[in-house]
């Protein structure tokens, strides 16, 4: 688990006007690193950074400095791309298309025969527990059913790094706990998993490793059970609360 296949060495971002002109630093100087097999969650109020964080990993937006790999290639290679699966905080989902032939379709991407793909789709459909809805549209799913359908997309091409934002995002104490539960299994199969969430309750009991990210900058990283029982007490310390930083929602 010692071996860092995500690693993030000065990172910052620095979001520019019309005219080039700096307007926002979402993220300053951010040092980070996801081992292997571990399940490690980037906590943060709304606005914090966690997304830009993520989507640089990701390749997706290109840092205003610093260095980041992904099992030690830049984020932009395919090699790497190939070895990720990414749930984005909204479930893409096309409405029309049944549960069975949207994973079919992501199997498609990943260059999957039709019967490889057939036979994928079906094993995460038990995975995610939908098999009794395959040849249902997902347009008429529940918020939650949507969200393991998507969880399920991300993880057609057998990734060995899963990056989950907001996975709970939205959903009721039901489907959160749902999802929570697949989250868990996978991580019980040496998966390694990078997650986020604004709220503490919905990863404490699922991550080996949480960084608290505040105003695009780690406030506080650490093992769960270590910053656990003072974690209260140190966003009173150091982030303060009120209009700035909702304590009360964080720790919901």
């Amino acid at each position: 688990m010692d071996e860092a296949i995500v690693k993030l060495e000065k990172v910052s971002k620095t979001f520019r006007d019309f005219w080039l002109r700096p307007t926002v630093e979402a993220v300053s100087g951010l040092d980070l690193e996801v081992r292997r097999g571990e399940v490690f969650g980037l906590l943060g109020p709304n606005g914090s950074g966690k997304s830009t964080t993520i989507k640089m990993m990701l390749g997706l937006l290109a840092p205003s400095s610093g260095k980041i790999s992904l099992f030690g290639l830049p984020p932009q290679a395919k090699a790497a791309r190939a070895r990720l699966g990414y749930l984005p905080e909204l479930s893409y989902l096309h409405p029309f298309l049944t549960a069975r032939e949207t994973l079919m379709y992501y199997a498609g991407l990943c260059n999957l025969s039709r019967k490889v793909a057939r036979e994928r789709a079906d094993q995460l459909l038990e995975m995610v527990k939908l098999s009794d809805v395959a040849t249902r549209a997902v347009g008429g799913f529940s918020k939650g059913m949507a969200r393991r359908i998507a969880l399920a997309s991300a993880l057609v091409g057998k990734p060995e790094l899963l990056v989950l934002d907001e996975p709970t995002s939205g959903l009721d104490p039901v489907s959160t706990k749902e999802v929570k539960t697949l989250v868990k299994a996978l991580a019980k199969k040496g998966m390694t998993v990078l997650t986020t969430s604004h709220l503490l309750a919905d990863t404490e009991d699922i991550c080996d490793r949480v960084m608290i990210l505040n105003r695009g900058k780690s406030a506080a990283e650490g093992k769960v059970s270590e910053l656990g029982e003072s974690l209260e007490e140190f966003f009173l310390a150091k982030v303060g609360s009120g209009d700035d930083f909702a304590l009360a929602d964080f720790l919901a």
